[in-house]
Order: structure tokens, then C-alpha cells, then sequence
């Protein structure tokens, strides 16, 4: 084995991925253990993404960020309660701004990024954009951009974010002002077959469709609908919703490698910097939001977080900040991101010599 090669690289795949869950569950006990926030997610998180960049040979589980995803999904799905949807309705320009404002955030990170990396403007600008990490490497693919550079300053920025906002939340008290409750708060084994069915319902539905966060958002809309409507179904088991935050935390640490941080290193430090800028920025806006309305800063603060939209909305369920708020944010920006992606980038070409 060269040099180069990970320490335990011909290990079977079926061993690297027992190694990997095993060390992210003594991770997560670790860190619930320590009182860290969110320890289902960030022990295993840092831990196996400590252990890549330190050439161990850790792999994910086949599909686990899928199932990882759907178990938020359907989780957060049962907060969409008729009088939560009624509140909703209320704060809708809210969200419709807080949405938008992701729009001139990603031109201004994207911006400071193209100045500060030197590197082609379609890499710049999708680099920058605070979407989801396949879809924007997939409508950059198209304009020329470097799709790796792209997907590694997206895993840096939703590392990032993952780290900095919800510490940052937990270190200001910011938990347990959430007024919304799910409908269902209890297993109940006669209903649960209903739930998992409606949830992947809404997965077939947007996958068919081809939208992006399928497993996060399917199951959200499809328990949702039903919740929605007042049918009262099954709570996920506690340890499925855990399960689901490992899954993810493995798949997110999993993404970065010895060569991470040596490839390009002024690409990365730049990455950084917009991805700095973009919490901040989307701060700002919450600030300015929770101003204009009688919304609790802190569930803005995360609404408008440039996270992924499970991570950000996990992070919601565990600190009991505006559940049904933060996911409707973060979903319609993934979308309006997605979808105004390539004429906010032509505006980028014409402001940039």
C-alpha cells in the first residue's frame, strides 16, 4: 500500500462502513453525554470528518444521507399541524423575504469570492451560492464551472454552518421557545405504516419531478398534507430520528479526505471566508425580520442560516425553535435558489469585468 493511500484502504467496504457507524455512535453518546447540541449529528460529524482528514479509511453507508433525510422529513412533516399552517399564512411575506434575501446574499459571496479566489467566474458564483451542494453543481456544469471545487467549497460551507450557528444558538440560551407541537408526539404501531407510506409518497412524487432535497422535502410534504388535513399520525421513534442525524453526520464527514484541504488551498480559504459572510449576512436579515414581526429572533437567525435544509432543520426540532418556520424558509430557498440560479448568474457576469 503507497503511501498516499488511507490507512486501512483494503479493508472490506462492508467493515470500513461497520467501523464508521460504530465510532459515530461512540461519538454521539460522547457528545449527548457532554451536553454538546445536537449530538447525533455533530459527534459523528466531526469525528469521522477529523478521522478522513487524518487518512483513515471511513465510509458511509450505501443510501444512509437518504434515509437520514427521510427520517427528518417525516419527523418535521407532523408540525404542520391546521392551526400551525394558519400561523404560517400570517408570517408568509416574512418567509417570502427571508427566501429572497438568499438571492443577494449568494451575489455578494459570490463577489467577495471570485475577488478573493482568482479562479473563473461560473466557479466562483456557484461556489458561493448558498443551494443545495448537487444542484448547483449541476446547473454550474453547464456554464463551464469546476464541479469539485464547487462541491467541496459547498460540504466546507454546510460544515461550517453546521458548527457555528447552532453552538452559537445553544451558547445564547436560545432553547425551548417553540410554540408549535407536532400533532402526533407519541409511537403509536397501528398508525406508523400510514406515516412511512405518505412519506414516501411525497419522495416518489418530487423525485419524479426532479427536485432537489427529495428525501427531506418528499417526506415533509407528504406527512404534511396529511397532517395538515388533521389526521392525526404516528411519531417516528426516538431512535430512528437519532439514527437519522448519524446517518447524516457520517455522510457530510465522509466527504472530506487528507487531499481537502491541499487542493487549492486560496479556493478553500475564500470558500470560507463566503461562507462566514453569509451567516453573518443572513443575521442581519434576521435581525431586520424579527423587527418587522413579532417572530422570535433566534428562529430567524436559523430560518435564514445558509445551512442544508435538513441540518437546519433538525437543528430547529432539537433547540424547539420554530420548526414549521425555519423548514418552510429553508425549503423555499433551496427552491428559489434552484430555480433562479442561472439568471442570477448572468446578472453576476454583467457587474463583474
Amino acid at each position: 500500500m503507497s503511501s498516499g493511500s488511507p490507512l486501512g484502504a483494503r479493508v472490506p467496504a462492508i467493515a470500513r462502513i461497520a467501523l464508521t457507524l460504530c465510532l459515530a455512535t461512540l461519538a454521539a453518546t460522547g457528545a449527548q453525554a457532554l451536553g454538546v447540541p445536537l449530538p447525533w449529528m455533530l459527534g459523528p460529524l466531526f469525528t469521522v470528518a477529523l478521522l478522513r482528514v487524518c487518512n483513515i479509511a471511513l465510509h458511509p453507508m450505501p443510501g444512509g444521507r437518504h434515509a437520514g433525510q427521510w427520517a427528518i422529513g417525516a419527523s418535521l412533516g407532523l408540525y404542520f399541524t391546521p392551526a400551525t399552517l394558519a400561523l404560517l399564512v400570517d408570517h408568509l411575506l416574512l418567509v417570502t423575504l427571508i427566501a429572497g434575501g438568499a438571492l443577494v446574499v449568494g451575489m455578494l459571496c459570490a463577489l467577495m469570492t471570485w475577488r478573493l479566489a482568482r479562479v473563473d467566474r461560473p466557479t466562483a458564483f456557484f461556489a458561493a451560492l448558498p443551494g443545495g451542494a448537487s444542484e448547483m453543481a449541476m446547473v454550474a456544469e453547464r456554464f463551464g464551472g469546476a464541479v469539485d471545487r464547487i462541491a467541496a467549497a459547498h460540504a466546507l460551507r454546510v460544515l461550517i454552518v453546521v458548527a457555528v450557528v447552532p453552538l452559537a444558538l445553544s451558547a445564547a440560551g436560545a432553547h425551548g421557545t417553540d410554540l408549535y407541537q407536532p400533532l402526533a408526539s407519541r409511537v403509536d404501531l397501528a398508525r406508523l405504516p400510514w406515516l412511512v407510506a405518505a412519506s414516501l409518497c411525497g419522495v416518489a412524487v418530487l423525485s419524479t419531478a426532479r427536485m432537489g432535497n427529495a428525501w427531506v422535502l418528499g417526506p415533509l410534504l407528504g406527512v404534511g398534507t396529511l397532517t395538515g388535513l388533521g389526521m392525526t399520525l404516528s411519531a417516528l421513534p426516538a431512535w430512528a430520528v437519532n439514527g437519522g442525524q448519524l446517518l447524516i453526520g457520517c455522510a457530510l464527514g465522509c466527504r472530506f479526505s487528507p487531499a481537502f484541504f491541499h487542493a487549492a488551498p486560496r479556493f478553500l480559504a475564500a470558500a470560507t471566508a463566503s461562507a462566514l459572510l453569509a451567516i453573518g449576512l443572513g443575521a442581519v436579515i434576521a435581525a431586520g425580520g424579527a423587527a418587522l414581526s413579532e417572530a422570535p429572533l433566534a428562529s430567524l437567525v436559523l430560518a435564514a442560516a445558509p445551512g442544508g435544509v435538513a441540518e437546519m432543520c433538525i437543528t430547529a426540532k432539537v433547540l424547539q425553535l420554530g420548526v414549521p418556520l425555519v423548514t418552510l424558509c429553508h425549503a423555499l430557498r433551496v427552491i428559489v435558489l434552484t430555480v433562479g440560479a442561472a439568471s442570477l448568474y448572468r446578472l453576476f457576469l454583467r457587474i463583474t469585468p
